[in-house]
């Protein structure tokens, strides 16, 4: 039998503390435009028939979108993750999002806010690789 390592889980909350469940709830009650555009995209299961949910925990983070069933999560960022300090935060939590079997993929505001077509282009083919027939 393969032993399973300690930090990693297989739920779809990866371990989340139970005090992130109350924070995501409050930064669903505050989204930014460009999540709520994206959500507008996503919910119900519109895009592509995946199940996606928003602000959702994930380890010790609180994802902006995850699916389950994709094992992928998608983060929508503003200009706060421009800076030097905070890209080296968001690649740590890249490397041990990773570690956890999880892909991530990421969008300015701006790429949502000015063209979401193309991202939810961009999004299909990460999703679908191959060309349909």
């Amino acid at each position: 039998m393969k032993k399973q390592h300690p930090y990693h889980d297989e739920s779809m909350w990866k371990g989340a503390p139970p005090t992130n469940f109350e924070m995501s709830r409050q930064l669903r009650e505050r989204m930014t435009t460009a999540e709520i555009l994206m959500w507008n995209k996503l919910k119900n299961n519109q895009f592509c028939g995946y199940k996606f949910r928003r602000q959702h925990p994930v380890h010790k983070f609180i994802v902006d979108f995850y699916c389950h069933e994709l094992k992928l999560i998608l983060e929508i960022d503003g200009k706060y993750h421009d800076s030097e300090e905070q890209k080296s935060e968001d690649f740590k939590r890249s490397e041990l999002l990773q570690f956890q079997g999880l892909k991530e993929i990421r969008f300015t505001n701006e790429e949502i806010i000015n063209d979401i077509d193309l991202v939810l282009k961009k999004l299909e083919q990460e999703i679908n690789p191959l060309p349909q027939h």
